[in-house]
């Protein structure tokens, strides 16, 4: 299995991975088939059915902080990522805006390539193949996702945002802040001016002589032929205040409802595991997944398994009834929920910018038009990760490495 998909599988490849820790620094950047030098717990960690926490507790208790510390940096990554976008969410929002006008408004000569691109029909042989895999497993590994990202943009010369939306639509592990920025920093946007290039040596240093095979094509990224295409920036990028969700819940009511969405499926770790819900619910449309957002059939199948295994283990932990609503509407699917079950609250983890974060201000309205009260609470770690956040990773980094080498419960 390439990407566990619950939680009992997800431990069990992180335990067969934390040996290797120490290794990964040098070994990291090679693609091989099967991924071997890399965890595969990305999806894992994007949906929390494993914690950021759980994994930095665990490496630091088998190894030193700095035989693991590329390691540690890699797992600190993702909430770089997520709270960089937290203070600037237009960046968010004004990607999934250009990926609807760039459809509707460029020459069907420059879609109709795009699309040849994002099928592996681009002519470049090794190129194709990275997709191919992305098609067929919804997965990359890293360095490849970097290859075929700055192909598309400064190869092809397509806009950044359809490609990373062919990423967004595949990739299993898909996450707004980590895909988006990442796109953007190939791209040029992201450190303004810096580029990503693709170039074939690299490739023959790090990929699998299978994806050399066939080298037809191969004189469009040989060392020097791929010239940078600077993207014009479009969004807002101004930092802004981050919004503020207290760490520790209150419940106010004994008729309380838990709401579990695919941005932490860990409610039984942390600042939850102590409530008292009556009814847990999640909500899944395979229909708006499909159609509005564009999602493969792989990617769909993955988001309804991890909500499953959420609901799963939270309605063990907690003792209450779980329900799957499958309808198109989540906001009033929610709000349906809570008033059947008669509920005063609904109390969730904070979502972060994203598709999930985008239905708040409506399924607020819509709760307290019928007097129930939402309560959104965030982790502590997530909090103070975020804070750190604002300007470059290696500033981020710093400061969160001197956190790291404090002793801290994994349970947060």
């Amino acid at each position: 299995m390439i990407q566990p998909l619950t939680r009992q599988e997800a431990l069990s490849a992180w335990h067969h991975f934390l040996p290797q820790v120490p290794s990964y620094g040098a070994r990291r950047n090679h693609v091989q088939p099967g991924h071997p030098h890399v965890s595969r717990l990305s999806t894992a960690l994007r949906h929390r059915l494993l914690t950021e926490d759980e994994i930095l507790h665990d490496t630091l208790r088998y190894h030193n902080f700095k035989s693991a510390e590329k390691w540690l940096q890699e797992v600190c990554w993702r909430r770089y990522w997520k709270g960089w976008l937290e203070m600037r969410p237009d960046v968010w929002k004004s990607w999934r805006q250009r990926v609807h006008e760039l459809r509707d408004n460029l020459p069907e000569s420059v879609l109709k390539r795009a699309g040849q691109v994002a099928n592996g029909e681009s002519g470049v042989a090794c190129m194709d193949a990275i997709v191919h895999e992305l098609i067929a497993t919804g997965y990359l590994h890293n360095h490849a996702r970097m290859w075929w990202a700055s192909f598309w943009v400064h190869a092809e010369r397509l806009p950044w945002e359809l490609g990373a939306d062919v990423f967004f639509r595949h990739l299993l592990d898909a996450d707004p802040a980590s895909n988006t920025l990442s796109w953007r920093w190939v791209a040029g946007l992201q450190t303004p001016g810096k580029t990503y290039l693709v170039r074939l040596t690299n490739l023959e240093r790090y990929a699998a002589e299978s994806l050399l095979n066939d080298l037809t094509g191969s004189e469009r990224i040989a060392d020097g032929a791929v010239q940078p295409f600077i993207a014009e920036e479009i969004a807002d990028t101004r930092r802004l205040a981050l919004p503020h969700y207290p760490e520790l819940p209150v419940q106010k009511s004994t008729r309380a409802g838990l709401w579990l969405h695919p941005d932490d499926l860990a409610p039984e770790l942390g600042p939850l595991k102590d409530i008292t819900p009556i009814s847990i619910a999640a909500f899944f449309s395979a229909r708006t997944y499909r159609v509005d957002h564009g999602l493969s059939e792989r990617r769909v199948t993955s988001l309804e398994t991890v909500l499953q295994d959420g609901l799963l283990r939270a309605g063990l932990h907690y003792k209450a009834e779980t329900l799957l609503y499958e309808e198109d509407d989540p906001v009033m699917s929610l709000v349906r929920w809570a008033r059947d079950h008669d509920l005063n609250e609904v109390i969730a983890f904070a979502p972060t910018v994203g598709s999930i974060r985008d239905l708040l201000p409506r399924l607020e309205r819509q709760l307290s038009a019928v007097a129930i009260s939402l309560t959104l609470i965030r982790r502590s770690s997530d909090n103070h990760a975020f804070n750190l956040s604002g300007s470059g990773f290696f500033p981020y980094w710093e400061k969160m490495s001197r956190h790291l080498q404090l002793p801290f419960d994994a349970d947060r």
